[in-house]
């Protein structure tokens, strides 16, 4: 069976095992989408070049995908698209698959995850927090492996917010660069689409594939090490218990890595971040949906969300002059925040104070809201260019920060962003291989492949007596003969996790692969072997697999 196929089947089956419907509003039935990945192999095997064959994607409910409807979180709103959005029909074409549309705080209105009358989206680690929104679902289809990446979108922090609350990536790429045609706009001005995934590589990898827009030349870089703003530690206001230290720990992490540190007043950006919603700028959302805002208000249409409804209804009101106001202060404050980075890469910044409760939220859905945005609000206004990465955890929960640029400096927030990803790789030659029953703890925890190959010829494989059925991989040296293997990356955080679960017999040790290296990978205690089938003769546990 083609990989892809496994690929395709392993989502479907994972979606079963998470049980987590409230992530989805529209899924593709299975059979469509396996006939989908059958195509992509038969033009690979035709010699087509499709850089993101067998990869799996999801995308934002406010996101054009032909064949499902576009709701934006309202059911009375959908409409049926007949094409593809831009950033949809790019992704295909590079031989990517979409599984569904998301769920999101509707409309794209707010920073949790819980406006939708498709249900809250529970966060990927604790079902009693918040997922964050507005790109939620996408966010928790990454993190639990369902997919390997997803589409959101970020006017406020949508981009970054779900990211950071679920130990993922995100990229909010500069305004222009990635089309927003066939999404349904909150603030047309400043909206962004974005990618989410669980490695940095694989976020670039699909953004490379939505981008149409073309980057000016940048005035040259002063030669010298990364150049990385904060502010002083008042200024970032009350964190939520031990954030400030996981804070900190990044800060440290990229100095050690050799970047240059410097003090920013970090007051432009919060003061322009609150009055993206307590100014006039809001009124742009009542230009995107308010007269239907309206006509199904009063219709009393029970599919509104009565905190997205308000918000969009009170922007009806606002007077021009405010508007007008509002541009002249915010261009001002544009040119302090500009001024504060001056010949800084990036500023480092928390990506929110805090991790709320679904409880929180429901007791100040607005209080909560507005929060969880002091960090983020104010990129898009100030035309800035972000990346949202994991930095630790704090008490078991993912932490995350944001490097924050000038416009067409995303390659350059990538590349500083990467020294808080390190990596490490691992060999794996049974029920982890692509396709197999426990990859997707793998993908998870954000590993992607590497490489396949063969193991030095010094092993013996043998079929355990487990559940799931597994192999055991042991190290003989004379007798051994090469044993097909993959190497997967993921951090070492990841890989703490998987050590963390791993169950006996299983051990983990260096592994010889072909070409002389040793990489970390599963082995099995020899004690186990007593009554296991020595399958060494199939070459691995695929082949062994397959004749079964």
């Amino acid at each position: 069976m083609s990989t892809t196929v496994n690929r395709v089947r392993a989502a479907y089956d994972r979606v079963e095992a998470v049980d987590r419907p409230e992530i989805w509003i529209d899924l593709r039935p299975r059979e469509e989408v396996e006939r989908e990945a059958r195509s992509i192999d038969e033009r690979l095997a035709k010699g087509e070049q499709l850089p993101l064959a067998g990869r799996l994607f999801a995308a934002k409910g406010n996101v054009d995908v032909a064949g499902l409807p576009t709701t934006a979180g309202c059911p009375s709103y959908a409409y049926h698209p007949e094409a593809d959005a831009p950033v949809v029909a790019g992704l295909r074409a590079a031989g990517a698959i979409v599984l569904g549309t998301t769920n999101l705080d509707q409309f794209a209105t707010g920073l949790v995850g819980t406006r939708s009358p498709y249900g809250a989206v529970r966060n990927a680690y604790d079902p009693a927090r918040v997922s964050g929104g507005s790109s939620s679902g996408s966010a928790v289809a990454v993190a639990l492996g369902i997919v390997d990446f997803a589409l959101g979108t970020d006017t406020a922090g949508s981009g970054r917010v779900p990211a950071a609350f679920n130990g993922i990536v995100g990229l909010k790429p500069t305004r222009g660069l990635v089309p927003t045609a066939g999404v349904v706009p909150a603030c047309a001005s400043i909206d962004c689409v974005t990618v989410f995934a669980r490695t940095l590589p694989e976020a670039e990898q699909a953004l490379s594939h939505m981008a149409t827009g073309t980057i000016p030349s940048l005035p040259g870089r002063r030669p010298g090490p990364w150049r990385i703003a904060i502010p002083p530690r008042d200024q970032l206001g009350e964190l939520d218990e031990g954030w400030a230290q996981a804070y900190e720990a990044a800060v440290e992490q990229l100095a050690a890595a050799g970047a240059t540190l410097r003090e920013l007043d970090l007051s432009p950006f919060t003061e322009a971040a609150a009055m993206l919603y307590e100014g006039a700028f809001v009124a742009e959302r009542y230009t995107a949906v308010g007269a239907f805002v309206d006509k199904a208000t009063a219709a009393n249409d029970d599919s509104l969300d009565p905190t997205v409804a308000g918000i969009i209804t009170r922007a009806r009101d606002l007077p021009a002059h405010q508007l007008y106001a509002d541009m002249d202060r915010l261009a001002a404050l544009r040119t302090r925040a500009l001024a504060e980075l001056a010949d800084a890469d990036a500023l480092l910044l928390p990506t929110t104070p805090g991790h709320p409760t679904l409880a929180e939220v429901a007791a100040d859905p607005l209080g909560a809201n507005a929060r969880l945005g002091r960090f983020t609000n104010s990129t898009n206004l100030f035309d800035l260019a972000a990346a949202a990465v994991p930095a630790g955890e704090v008490n078991g929960l993912p932490f995350g920060v944001m490097l924050i640029g000038p416009a067409y400096t995303d390659e350059r927030l990538a590349r500083i962003a990467s020294l808080l990803q390190p990596e490490t790789r691992l060999a794996v030659v049974g029920a982890h291989l692509t396709g197999q029953p426990l990859n997707p703890q793998l993908l998870a925890l954000g590993a992607r492949l590497d490489r396949t190959t063969t193991t030095a010829p010094v092993y013996r494989l043998h079929a355990l007596r487990t559940t799931p059925p597994k192999p055991g991989l042991v190290h003989v040296g004379e007798g051994g003969a090469e044993i097909e293997a993959e190497v997967w990356r993921l951090s070492a955080e990841g890989l703490g996790r998987l050590l963390a679960t791993l169950p006996r017999p299983m051990t983990l040790g260096r592994v010889q692969l072909a070409d002389g290296t040793h990489v970390p990978g599963f082995l099995c205690e020899p004690g186990a072997l007593k009554n296991a089938e020595d399958i060494t003769e199939y070459g691995g546990w695929r082949p062994y697999v397959n004749a079964e």
